[in-house]
This record gives C-alpha cells, structure tokens and sequence, in this order.
C-alpha cells in the first residue's frame, strides 16, 4: 500500500469513526433507569408482509439498545375517516367521536408511548387510506397525545412512489412540532412479495440505522428530565381569504 492510499483509508476509518461513535457510546453508556417506548404501528392490511418485516427488524434494534416496543396492526379492521363532525372538539380533548375503531385503541397507546414509527404500503404513490385516515383523525382529535414526540414513518413499496408516501406522513408530524427521525437513506424498503423485503439488504440497515437514530434521540431529549421545549407565543391561526 502507497502513502496515499494508506492516507485514504485512514482519513474514511477516522471519518466514520467521528460518525458512529457518538451514538454508540451514548447508548451503550445509558444505565437502563429510564424507559422508553416507541409504538409501531403496521398499516398494512397484511399482519406479516414487507412492512411488518421492516417493523421487526426496527423492534429487535430498539431492544438492543434498551428500548421497549410494541407493534400494532391495523390489518383488515375497517377505518373511518374524519367526517368533519366536531365532537372532538366537544369533548375536551376526549378523543374522536367515533371510538369503534383503531384510532382510539391507539389514542390509548400513545399516552404511555414516548415515540411513534408508522409503517405503510405504498398504494398509487401515498401511504395506504386506511393509515392515513387513521392518523389524520388521531393527530387532528389527539393532538395533545403525540405533541412533541419523535417521530417516523417508513414505506415499503414494489418499485415508485415511495418518497412520495413519506412525505405525506411527514408533513403530518411536522405540523405537531414532532422531531422526524431520519436514517442513512429514506426509510424505505423494496420487495413485492411476502419477506421479500428481507432481500433488500440496505432497506433493512436502513430500518435498524433508523431504530438507532430513534433510541439515541429519545434518550438525548430526556437527558435533562425536561422533553418539552418552552414556547412563549400561542401558535397563530389564520387562513388567506380577505
């Protein structure tokens, strides 16, 4: 090996380094005395297809570095959507007035959660109707129950539209001030059929480099006892019609 070559490599082993080892001495150097929990959902009418396939991996990593979790699934289950009623409104922050379905059965979940990842299809280039009227009517009913909390969404598709997907979900959490948990790529997995996604090799890092992101940033928002950053105006609200 000649001196520029030897250069090379250690100027990459040193950069990558500088990259990794940050994350893993904060989370191999946590005690374990606080929890946390991030909740999984799975909107895929399939229970264990691709997106569940990326949802377990996601699991297992979260529990490495001392993460609980819990998955679940909307499956098959009919989801309403928002009607555009008002009870929410009505009920002081009680929750939708529909509470026969998955959107309530979540609303509970989240109050013991401290993050959420939601895993969808991509059906036509945007995240699967039933996830998405779920969460719109969650967030919108809700609100208060995810405010403030990491947040990611991951999509598992044949071939396109699933940056498009992501960033319908992202807009979502974004408009509820919840950190968007990014990873070495977008959270995106290929595969057609059942655990075919298991074959997209960078897909699946990509999931556990998510998870990674996830525990790391759970435990550096919680580091001073205060999650909850201080805001001192009221949000405004206003719309473009004079």
């Amino acid at each position: 090996m000649n001196r520029r070559d030897f250069i090379k490599k250690a100027t990459m082993a040193a950069a990558g380094a500088a990259v990794v080892s940050p994350v893993s001495a904060m989370l191999n150097n946590v005690t374990g005395e606080t929890k946390f929990k991030v909740l999984l959902i799975n909107g895929s009418p399939r229970t264990d297809g691709n997106t569940f396939c990326c949802l377990k991996e996601i699991e297992a990593t979260l529990q490495k570095h001392g993460v609980e979790s819990e998955i679940v699934q909307i499956g098959r289950k009919p989801v309403r959507m928002c009607i555009n009623c008002g009870g929410c409104r009505q009920n002081n922050g009680a929750g939708c007035a529909f509470d026969d379905d998955m959107c309530s059965v979540i609303a509970e979940k989240m109050k013991e959660s401290d993050a959420l990842i939601v895993g969808t299809p991509v059906y036509y280039g945007q995240p699967n109707g039933g996830i998405l009227s779920l969460m719109q009517r969650l967030f919108y009913s809700t609100g208060h129950l995810v405010q403030n909390k990491p947040a990611a969404a991951l999509a598992v598709c044949r071939r396109g539209g699933a940056t498009a997907t992501l960033q319908t979900m992202n807009m979502m959490f974004e408009m509820m001030n919840m950190p968007v948990v990014t990873s070495q790529y977008w959270n995106i997995a290929y595969g057609a059929g059942k655990g075919e996604v298991k074959l997209d090799t960078e897909g699946m890092q990509t999931m556990r480099t998510l998870a990674t992101n996830m525990a790391f940033l759970l435990k550096k928002i919680h580091a001073d006892g205060n999650p909850t950053p201080q805001r001192d105006e009221f949000p405004a609200f206003m719309n473009f019609i004079r």
